[in-house]
């Protein structure tokens, strides 16, 4: 499996961070109408039970915030992708249908609240990444996003560079429908290692139902 180190500078803003990394063969595909039923009634669940400022209260968006302005970024400025998904969900905007395995991990971010990444293994370099805090100037390209500013943010890299933030994943590793070999990184800036465990060992029963997959293994990191 990949290593995952957490870096002194992310000890230092969030000493109780845990993570989780999933890791699975994968078979990818254009769409799936039973996961879009789960993620639709989702939806309708968390309107009846959210709005966009009870949302913020979430533990684990809020530790995510938290985090962001420790960092020195403004949370509402750069949402973790875990807020702003659901926050399209309250507003009643569709969410945007790309894959079945980035929708899939959608709707692990959205169930749980935790940012999570998800990743094309075979495009990483090297076998190790490492959790650390963006850099000012330093490249980044966002999914769909072009160039963006990544200063203050928690940012994964690998030999080559930024690979995820709890904003935007980088295009250099996105998932493709060629993608066989997955790598999900869950972002636990609550500290709470059970709630993280759930989170991961959920998403391997979405692999199982909709990604062809024995969904794989994970390990948790800190």
């Amino acid at each position: 499996m990949m290593k995952v180190i957490v870096s002194q500078e992310i000890e230092r803003v969030c000493p109780d961070f845990v993570g989780a990394c999933v890791e699975a063969q994968v078979v990818n595909s254009p769409y799936c109408a039973p996961l879009w039923e789960e993620i639709n009634a989702l939806g309708a669940k968390y309107r009846e039970q959210l709005t966009t400022e009870s949302l913020k209260q979430m533990p684990s968006i809020e530790a995510t915030r938290r985090v962001y302005r420790a960092c020195g970024k403004d949370p509402s400025r750069y949402r973790p992708a875990s807020e702003a998904l659901i926050r399209r969900m309250l507003q009643g905007k569709e969410l945007y249908q790309r894959d079945t395995l980035v929708d899939l991990i959608n709707l692990a971010s959205i169930a749980f609240g935790y940012s999570i990444g998800g990743f094309d293994a075979d495009r990483f370099v090297g076998d190790t990444l490492t959790l650390g805090v963006g850099r000012h100037d330093e490249p980044y390209e966002g999914i769909g996003r072009g160039m963006i500013n990544i200063e203050g943010l928690p940012v994964y890299r690998d030999a080559a560079g930024g690979v995820g933030t709890p904003t935007s994943d980088h295009e250099r590793t996105k998932i493709q429908m060629s993608t066989t070999r997955l790598v999900v990184l869950i972002n636990g800036y609550d500290g709470c290692e059970e709630r993280v465990c759930a989170n991961a060992e959920y998403i391997q029963q979405l692999l199982r139902r909709y990604a062809g997959s024995d969904g794989g293994a994970y390990a948790i990191y800190k």
